[in-house]
């Protein structure tokens, strides 16, 4: 068991930038594979960013890739999302979901434990 609580999200102009964090606590966290989704309003929650557990392998949804970047620090237990170059499309509430171990998965199924979420609103 994991429990997963986001921070950092709030206000900003395009163009502007954001940090999100994840602060997990439970089962160790370094073996666990982490993930941001989004949701918009009416819209079906879509994945974002992972990162793997064992290598530290990344993925990126073509619609954020060269604008957002994830990382981890295993010592503070905290996965983090970098967002640059902000769009109104960006607009959603971000979630944090983890899975122990295993592959980097697109499909929100996947993944066994998720934050609360935290509110990124852009506007033009």
């Amino acid at each position: 068991q994991v429990q997963l609580v986001e921070s950092g999200g709030g206000l900003v102009q395009a163009g502007g930038s954001l940090r999100l964090s994840c602060a997990a606590s439970g089962r160790t966290f370094s073996r666990y594979t982490m993930t941001w989704f989004r949701q918009a309003p009416g819209k079906d929650r879509e994945f974002v960013a992972g990162i793997r557990w064992s290598d530290g392998n990344i993925y990126y949804a073509d619609s954020v890739k060269g604008r957002f970047t994830i990382s981890r620090d295993n010592a503070k237990s905290t996965v983090y999302l970098q967002m640059n170059s902000l769009k109104p499309e960006d607009t959603a509430v971000y979630y944090c979901a983890a899975k122990y171990t295993g592959s980097l998965s697109v499909a929100e199924s996947s993944y066994n434990y998720w934050g609360q979420g935290t509110q990124v609103t852009v506007s033009s």
